[in-house]
């Protein structure tokens, strides 16, 4: 009885690899650390769905700002931040990731301080794929010009149905045309078989990150949206490791042993939940505890499918960069992503689909252009659309926006009770 009454006042059941987690992350950033202080190695910098095999590859240490503008959003102190970027011309309107990023490096403060760090780890190169968005060749282009180093980057087209041959060779042509650039700054030269491993590497890890997402289709789900939004670190910072293959393999086998046991993330898990668009960083944990609270779990995500890059394959190196990267989500047609939702609803037998709109990233608002309306006619999946930001809490009514989720919760109950 006591395990029972212990059990009901669990919001949430915590996974146990978060301590694994940690020190995977903590190791990533003191190597970083040394290469900054100590000159251990040349450091990159890299766009989140960049050409990381590569610049691994070539024995750099990597960073990711947008996995720091994301540090810089659960603060939740992004607003301090974002003056400053406006002031130097950057519309608040554009992304909050790029504007809270140059707000705080203005302000010399970052989360990095905390261990240790100066600033941010000064590039000797800063490299983009515009596959997310333009933004981040603007974004990085403040840096270059800042510390005068050289920038270069992929221009991957948007609005793709069709993954045409001629869309590959264009796209993997551009990462060829890295290599000789970044020998001209990295300590080794590019060797094809270094290339490969960094790719098979990745390769892994992907498909390791997609079990781990798909033991969500399990009732109940061993894992919710918001613990993916941070167990997704070692994916989008360690891709083409064996850091990343080790930690999800941890993570893979305790949401198996989960799965095993009927143990779910949310302890009564009653409706299943899909959220489209960008986490509101700064109320990761409150929005957890609502949901669960709600017996309402949200079992899959259109962010963190985001990083399954399992077309990569050793075998063609830059031939299967330029099919993975430009396979991603934010990057298709509508129809396309209409295609990929629907099937998703189905795989993890969704009940209600939130779309969040977020102020600041269009590109990752899914439901500015009718495809909500026209999923719905497809599938008669409710849905529900909140307006926020990624990371600046003041485009986000957390009154407002808890009333309507309570109030869809509801809607689905009723619904459930009918049939």
């Amino acid at each position: 009885m006591e395990n029972n009454n212990k059990l009901e006042k669990t919001e949430i059941v915590k996974l146990e690899s978060v301590a694994a987690l940690r020190k995977t992350m903590d190791d990533y950033f003191m190597r970083l650390k040394d290469a900054a202080e100590n000159g251990t190695a040349k450091i990159a910098w890299c766009t989140s769905v960049g050409p990381a095999e590569l610049l691994y590859s070539m024995g750099f240490e990597v960073y990711f700002p947008e996995n720091h503008g994301a540090m810089l959003g659960t603060t939740k102190i992004a607003d301090k931040y974002i003056p400053s970027a406006v002031v130097k011309g950057y519309s608040p309107d554009i992304c909050s990731y790029l504007t809270t990023d140059i707000g705080a490096f203005l302000q010399n403060e970052t989360p990095l301080q905390k261990m240790g760090f100066k600033s941010v780890p000064k590039p000797d190169i800063l490299v983009y794929n515009t596959n997310q968005c333009r933004e981040v060749a603007d974004w990085f282009g403040f840096y270059a010009k800042h510390f005068d180093v050289p920038i270069i980057g992929v221009t991957t087209p948007l609005n793709i149905g069709e993954l045409s041959p001629a869309i590959i060779d264009s796209v993997s042509k551009q990462i060829m045309d890295l290599v000789p650039e970044l020998e001209k700054v990295a300590t080794q030269k590019f060797d094809m078989d270094k290339f490969r491993e960094r790719v098979g590497l990745s390769h892994d890890g992907c498909a390791l990150w997609r079990k781990v997402l798909e033991t969500a289709r399990h009732k109940p789900s061993p894992i919710n949206f918001f613990d993916s939004a941070i167990h997704m670190g070692p994916i989008v910072v360690m891709r083409g490791t064996q850091y990343a293959v080790d930690y999800y393999t941890i993570l893979l086998a305790e949401l198996q042993e989960r799965v095993k046991n009927n143990t779910g993330s949310v302890p009564k898990e009653k409706f299943r939940i899909y959220w489209d668009g960008m986490p509101l960083w700064y109320k990761l944990s409150s929005m957890a505890k609502l949901f669960a609270k709600l017996d309402a779990c949200i079992v899959a995500s259109t962010y963190c499918n985001s990083w399954i890059f399992d077309d990569l394959d050793p075998a063609e190196p830059f031939i299967s960069s330029a099919l993975a990267y430009s396979k991603l989500f934010i990057v298709r047609s509508d129809e396309v992503k209409e295609d990929v939702l629907e099937n998703l609803l189905k795989d993890f037998s969704i009940d209600g689909i939130i779309y969040h709109e977020s102020k600041t990233c269009a590109r990752n608002s899914n439901n500015r252009y009718g495809l909500q309306n026209r999923l719905f006619e497809k599938t008669s999946v409710p849905f529900l659309e909140i307006n926020g930001d990624l990371n600046d809490p003041r485009c986000f009514s957390e009154e407002q926006s808890i009333i309507a989720i309570e109030t869809f919760i509801d809607q689905l109950a009723g619904q459930k009770a009918l049939v």
